[in-house]
C-alpha cells in the first residue's frame, strides 16, 4: 500500500502517557536496503515488545512510502490499518509479542530522517539518519517516544565502496553488506546510521575506540583538524569520567561530520553527527576553535544527560540541553587549552537566550507543557540552553558544588539506561545538599522571566550604593542571585564586591562610587541571568572607558547589556556604534571581538533606519580597516576585521581588488573570496559571468550554497523572484540548507521597495512548504530568512498570518518568535530616530 507523505499528526503526551503505561519494548532489528537507488530505500523492522495487560490496543509509528507487509506473531495485519504515519495493532494479550514490517521509505533533503545528499565536487552520495525529533518512523517501524527505550540491532547493505557507522560498532561481513553491534537501551530519537565513501581518522583513548569521518572531498579539512578535535575529545572524556565517576558505556564514539545538518550536532549515542562547515576549510580564529570545541564537549555530556538518561517526555528537555550546555563549558575551562569559555558563552549563547526571552513566545526552563512533540520543539532554543545552563550555575553558588555533584551522580545512576524527570532530579540535588529546593526551582525553572538589575546611588561622589532588583510584572517571582558588582573607574583600581540578592533591594555598603567617569556594571563576572541598566554616568562613560576593563567577563556583560539595552528600547543605537568605534579596536579577547563585529552588522540592518545607514555602515568599515592596518598580517584580530571589510564594504574598487589579491594570509581562504563575491553581488557590481566563474571555481557544497546566496543577493527584481521561486517550489529541489541560503538572500537589499513585494507572499508560502520540509528545517528557515524589512506594513501582514486557523504549531510560534525582533526594531526605531 502507498501512503502519504504529507505532514503527520504529532504525538501527544497524553497518547504516550497511555502506549507506555500498555507496554514495553524487549529490542528492534532492523535491516536497511541503502542500495536500491537514489529515491527511496528498503526498510525491514523486527520489534519485540511486551503487553502489560489483555487486550491492549495500540500502534506502532510508520512513516514510509510504501508498506510490503506487516505481521504480528506471524499473523498478517490489514494494510489498512496503516494511515497518518501510524500502524494500528490488532488487540494483544498480556505478554511477548513480535511485530514485523517491511517498506519503503523515501531519501530525505531536509536533514531529517534519512537524509541523501550528492557532494558536487565528485558526485558522490552520502547518508545520514537524523531520527530526532520524531523522524525515527521515516527510517524504521518503532515505537517512537522517548520513554520507551530498546536495544537496537541493525544490519545494512549498501554500496561495495560505502563506509557504515552508526550507533554501534559496525562490521563489514562481505561486499556491502554490515553488521552493527546491538546497542544499550536507547530512545529511537537517538537512532543513528550514516553510510557514504567517507575518509577517516581513527585513534582510541582509555579503551574508547574513537573515530572521525568525513566526505572523501573533505580529506584535507579533516586531516587538517583532526589532532586538535581528538584532543579534545580525550580531555573530555577523561574530564567526565571524573566528574561523574561513570564510564561512557556506548562502546565505540564516532563523530562523523555530514552535509545539510539542520542542528550543529546530534548526540547520538556511539555516533555524534555534526555539521561538516565545523571543518573550517579557510582561516580559522580562535573563537571558531572554541565553538567546535565547545560542540565536541556539549554533545559527549549527552551520553550521560539525555543519552544514558533521558526525559521521560519533551517538556523535560532543559534535563538534555541545559546540562550539556553547562557542563560544555565547565569541562573546557578545567580541562582544555580554553579556560575563558565563559567568555563565549557570555558574549555568544546568553545573548541568544535573552532574545527568545523578549519575545512573546519565551517559557521557562522547565515545565512548558509541551501537549505534542511537536511543541517541545519549539523550546529548543536559547533559554533551555543558555538561561538553563546559567540556573545551573546559580543553582551550584546556592547549594555548593560538592552537593550539587553528588546528586548528579546519584541521579545518573539511579536512571541508568532509563528515563527521568525534573521532580526526581530536583529530589536527588535535594538529597545531596539537605535544602527544599521547591521556591528556589519555581523562581529560576518554572517561571518565565528574568529581572532586570541596577545599582542605585544617594549622589555623584557616594559610599555605598542598592542593587536594585526588579522582576517583569507579567511573570513575577522572587529569584535569589549570587554574583558581583564592580566599579570602574578611571584612576582607581577596580572594585569587585559578591552579592547575595534576597530581596528586590540589597545594599552594598562597601562600594564606593567617585564621580561620573566611571562604570558601574551589575553581574560583572556574568554569574547570573537579569537584564542590566545602566545609570545615566556609566552610559556616557562606556564609549571611552569599556575598552579599558581588564576583565574580559566585565566587558562581555558591558557587550551584552548594550545590545540587549537596544533591543529593549533603553539604549540608543548611535551610542552603541559609538562604543564599537572607540572599543572595539582595542578590544584583545577573540570571542568579543568576532562576536561584537557580527552583533554591529545585525545593528545596523535592524535598528538603523535607510537614510542613516549607509553613513554608519561605511564608518564600520573604516574601523576594520584600521585595525587591518595595525595589525599583524593573519593575526586573529586582523582576519576577524577584514571579513568585517568584506561584508560591509561598498568601496568597488578595494572590494574588486580583493577578488584577485585578498589581503597574503587570506588569497587560499575560499569562503573570504565569497565574502567578497557576495557583497558585490549585492552591491549589483558584480556580472553573471563573474558569478558563475565564481561558483565554477568552487564546484562544493559550500560553493553551492555561497552562490545560492549570492545570486539571491542581486538587487532586482529578476533576481529577486528568481530567489522567491527557487525558494518556495519543491520542484526546485532544494536542500534545507539551500532554502536558507536563498532567504537570506532574498531579504538583502538596499531599499525596502525592491523586496517589500514578497512579504506577503514569503509568509502566504510558508504553511504550505511544511507538506515537503519538516519542522525542524522549515523552522530555520524562518528564523534565519525571515522578511526583516522594518515597516508597520511587515507587522500587518505577520498579524493577519497569525489569524489563519490553518499553521501548524512550529510554524505559528516561528512567526511568533521571528518577528518579534522586526517589532523590536521599528519601535527603537520610532523612539530614537523618529522613524515610521
Amino acid at each position: 500500500m502507498r501512503g502519504r507523505l504529507a505532514r503527520m499528526p504529532s504525538l501527544t503526551r497524553a497518547e504516550a502517557t497511555l502506549r507506555a503505561a500498555s507496554l514495553t519494548v524487549t529490542g528492534y532489528a532492523v535491516h536497511l536496503d541503502l542500495d536500491a537507488g537514489d529515491t527511496r530505500f528498503a526498510s525491514r523492522t523486527v520489534v519485540d515488545f511486551h503487553v502489560l495487560q489483555d487486550g491492549v490496543q495500540t500502534w506502532v509509528d510508520l512513516k514510509a512510502s510504501d508498506l510490503g507487509g506487516a505481521e504480528v506473531d506471524g499473523i498478517p495485519i490489514e494494510v489498512g490499518a496503516w494511515h497518518d504515519g501510524r500502524l494500528a495493532l490488532p488487540a494483544l494479550a498480556a505478554g511477548g509479542h513480535r511485530l514485523t514490517i517491511e517498506a519503503t521509505m523515501a531519501y530525505r533533503r531536509d536533514g531529517s530522517g534519512l537524509h541523501r545528499a550528492v557532494d558536487p565536487a565528485d558526485g558522490e552520495a552520502y547518508v545520514y539518519v537524523q531520527s530526532f525529533l520524531d523522524y525515527a518512523p521515516a527510517v524504521f517501524a518503532c515505537f517512537d517516544q522517548p520513554d520507551l527505550k530498546a536495544p537496537i540491532s541493525l544490519t545494512v547493505r549498501a554500496p561495495a565502496h560505502w563506509i557504515i557507522v552508526g550507533n554501534g560498532a559496525a562490521t563489514r561481513v562481505g561486499a556491502g553488506e554490515w553488521v552493527l553491534a546491538q546497542t544499550q537501551p536507547i530512545s529511537t530519537y537517538l537512532f543513528t546510521v550514516c553510510g557514504g565513501p567517507f575518509v577517516s581518522v581513527r585513534d582510541s583513548h582509555d579503551g574508547i575506540p574513537l573515530g572521525l569521518h568525513a566526505r572523501a572531498s573533505m580529506q584535507a579539512e579533516l586531516e587538517r583538524w583532526a589532532p586538535q578535535i581528538l584532543k579534545v575529545t580525550r580531555q573530555a572524556f577523561d574530564a567526565y569520567h571524573a566528574l561523574f565517576g561513570i564510564r561512557y558505556p556506548f562502546g565505540d564514539y564516532h563523530q562523523v561530520f555530514v552535509p545539510d545538518f539542520n542542528a550543529i550536532a546530534m548526540e547520538n549515542p556511539g555516533c555524534i553527527t555534526l555539521r561538516d562547515s565545523l571543518l573550517y576549510r579557510g582561516a580559522a580564529t580562535p573563537d571558531e576553535v572554541l565553538r567546535r570545541s565547545r560542540t565536541v564537549c556539549h554533545e559527549m555530556a549527552h551520553m550521560w544527560f539525555g543519552d544514558l538518561v533521558t526525559m521521560r517526555w519533551w517538556d523535560d528537555l532543559w534535563l538534555n540541553e541545559s546540562f550539556a550546555e553547562y557542563l560544555a563549558h565547565r569541562v573546557l575551562t578545567g580541562a582544555t587549552e580554553f579556560a575563558d569559555a565563559w567568555v563565549d558563552f557570555g558574549i555568544l549563547r546568553k545573548p541568544w537566550g535573552y532574545a527568545a526571552e523578549r519575545a512573546p513566545s519565551a517559557h521557562p526552563v522547565a515545565g512548558a507543557p509541551a501537549v505534542t512533540a511537536e511543541d517541545a520543539l519549539s523550546d529548543f532554543d536559547g533559554i533551555s540552553y543558555a538561561k538553563g545552563a546559567t540556573a545551573i550555575r546559580q543553582l551550584i553558588a546556592y547549594v555548593g558544588d560538592e552537593a550539587f555533584i553528588a546528586g548528579v551522580s546519584a541521579y545518573l545512576r539511579d536512571k541508568a539506561f532509563g528515563n527521568g524527570t525534573f521532580a526526581e532530579f530536583l529530589a536527588a540535588i535535594e538529597a545531596a545538599s539537605g535544602q527544599d529546593l521547591g521556591d528556589w526551582a519555581r523562581a529560576w525553572l518554572l517561571t518565565t522571566g528574568r529581572d532586570t538589575l541596577r545599582v542605585e546611588t544617594d549622589g555623584v561622589d557616594a559610599v555605598g550604593a542598592v542593587l536594585a532588583r526588579v522582576s517583569p510584572a507579567a511573570y513575577p517571582a522572587s529569584r535569589p542571585h549570587v554574583l558581583d558588582v564592580g566599579v570602574y573607574a578611571a584612576d582607581a583600581p577596580a572594585q569587585v564586591t559578591r552579592a547575595r540578592v534576597e530581596g528586590d533591594r540589597t545594599a552594598l555598603p562597601q562600594l564606593r562610587i567617585d564621580g561620573v567617569d566611571r562604570i558601574v556594571l551589575p553581574n560583572s563576572s556574568d554569574l547570573t541571568w537579569a537584564s542590566v541598566d545602566f545609570d545615566e554616568a556609566t552610559l556616557g562613560a562606556l564609549p571611552g572607558r569599556l575598552g579599558e576593563l581588564t576583565d574580559p567577563l566585565a566587558r562581555s556583560v558591558c557587550w551584552q547589556a548594550l545590545d540587549d539595552g537596544v533591543a529593549r528600547g533603553v539604549v540608543d543605537p548611535r551610542l552603541y556604534f559609538e562604543v564599537v568605534a572607540r572599543s572595539w579596536p582595542a578590544e584583545d579577547h577573540p570571542a568579543l571581538f568576532a562576536n561584537v563585529a557580527d552583533d554591529s552588522l545585525v545593528m545596523l540592518s535592524r535598528f538603523i533606519p535607510d537614510e542613516v545607514r549607509p553613513a554608519m555602515r561605511a564608518d564600520l568599515a573604516e574601523t576594520a580597516r584600521t585595525v587591518v592596518e595595525k595589525e599583524p598580517a593573519g593575526s586573529p584580530r586582523a582576519t576577524i576585521a577584514a571579513r568585517v571589510i568584506a561584508r560591509t564594504s561598498t568601496h568597488e574598487g578595494l572590494l574588486r581588488s580583493w577578488l584577485t589579491a585578498a589581503p597574503q594570509w587570506l588569497r587560499d581562504d575560499t569562503d573570504f573570496h565569497w565574502m567578497v563575491v557576495g557583497n558585490l553581488a549585492a552591491l549589483g557590481a558584480l556580472s553573471e559571468s563573474e558569478l558563475a566563474a565564481a561558483e565554477a571555481a568552487d564546484p562544493t557544497v559550500s560553493g553551492h550554497l555561497a552562490g545560492l546566496l549570492a545570486r539571491a543577493s542581486v538587487p532586482t527584481p529578476e533576481a529577486k523572484a528568481w530567489a522567491f521561486e527557487q525558494l518556495t517550489s519543491q520542484a526546485a529541489g532544494h536542500s534545507n540548507h539551500a532554502l536558507i541560503e536563498l532567504a537570506r538572500g532574498l531579504w538583502r537589499s538596499p531599499t525596502r521597495a525592491l523586496v517589500r513585494p514578497f512579504v506577503g507572499p514569503f509568509l502566504d508560502a510558508i504553511p504550505a512548504m511544511t507538506a515537503w520540509v519538516g519542522s525542524d528545517a522549515l523552522t530555520k528557515v524562518v528564523r534565519f530568512g525571515f522578511p526583516f524589512v522594518v515597516e508597520a506594513r511587515t507587522i500587518e501582514l505577520v498579524d493577519a498570518a497569525l489569524a489563519r486557523d490553518d499553521l501548524t504549531a512550529g510554524v505559528r510560534r516561528a512567526f511568533v518568535e521571528w518577528s518579534w525582533p522586526v517589532r523590536e526594531a521599528l519601535a527603537s526605531r520610532r523612539r530614537w530616530f523618529g522613524a515610521h
